[in-house]
């Protein structure tokens, strides 16, 4: 893909022409509409698709966290507000990054790269992930290729993850949030048992009783969070 569209969600008018300005200057962005109503844009949203959404959290009416969970999955958002506090709930939801403002345009950068990279390379489109065999992540300017049955498991760190491979005694580091390595990853080969930690299943070599889970020399603690879906996943396990 050479070009995104993008659209623009913020009430306050002045954040809208600086990322639209921000828009502009960039290459592969496409700017499609601006809406400063929140209910419009979602309007908008299910009848013209847009690959990426820069969208305000503190909105009246509907804000944008729970517009979030409404526009279609293939549109990615990237959130921009003036508050912090939201920056664990913008990762729980559909969200590529988010931007605290005021938004310098390098920070801008960074986020829309790493958004060309997820649609370059996951081709969503045309084949569903879980029968991808590979993907491809960016590391020092280079594009590696990733095999998914190398992936022990994968453990988030700010802004970048960390993809811990067989074999390997070095993780790959990328620019990228947890949210979007795993919609990468095939769900029944993968699961989050963590805010910070994806697991290979096939690659637990035991749990204990406090739910920590044994990869070779990591250990990892499935959180409250988590808890219920791996617990039911074991239990599907289990002999009758």
């Amino acid at each position: 893909m050479t070009e995104l569209t993008c659209i623009v969600v913020d009430d306050e008018p002045l954040a809208i022409k600086m990322l639209e300005d921000y828009i502009e200057r960039t290459p592969f962005l496409k700017l499609s509409y601006s809406f400063s109503d929140s209910v419009q844009a979602l309007s908008s949203l299910k009848s013209n698709s847009a690959n990426l959404v820069f969208l305000d959290i503190q909105m009246p009416d509907l804000d944008g966290i729970n517009l979030s969970r409404m526009v279609p999955p293939e549109t990615k958002i990237i959130f921009t507000t003036a508050f912090k506090e939201y920056a664990f709930d913008s990762y729980e939801v559909n969200a590529l990054d988010f931007l605290l403002k005021p938004i310098r345009y390098h920070k801008f950068l960074n986020a829309v790269e790493k958004a060309k990279q997820w649609f370059n390379f996951i081709n969503y489109k045309n084949e569903p992930i879980s029968k991808s065999t590979s993907f491809y992540i960016r590391i020092d300017n280079q594009l590696k290729q990733v095999e998914i049955t190398d992936i022990v498991y994968v453990s988030g760190l700010k802004d970048y993850v960390r993809i811990h491979l067989k074999n390997e005694r070095r993780p790959l580091i990328t620019h990228l949030t947890m949210k979007a390595v795993e919609e990468m990853l095939p769900k029944e080969q993968f699961m989050r048992v963590h805010r910070s930690y994806i697991v290979a299943l096939n690659q637990i070599k035991s749990v204990d009783r406090n739910n920590c889970i044994y990869l070779g020399d990591e250990v990892i603690h499935v959180t409250e969070g988590y808890r219920e879906e791996f617990i039911k996943y074991l239990d599907n396990k289990i002999p009758r």
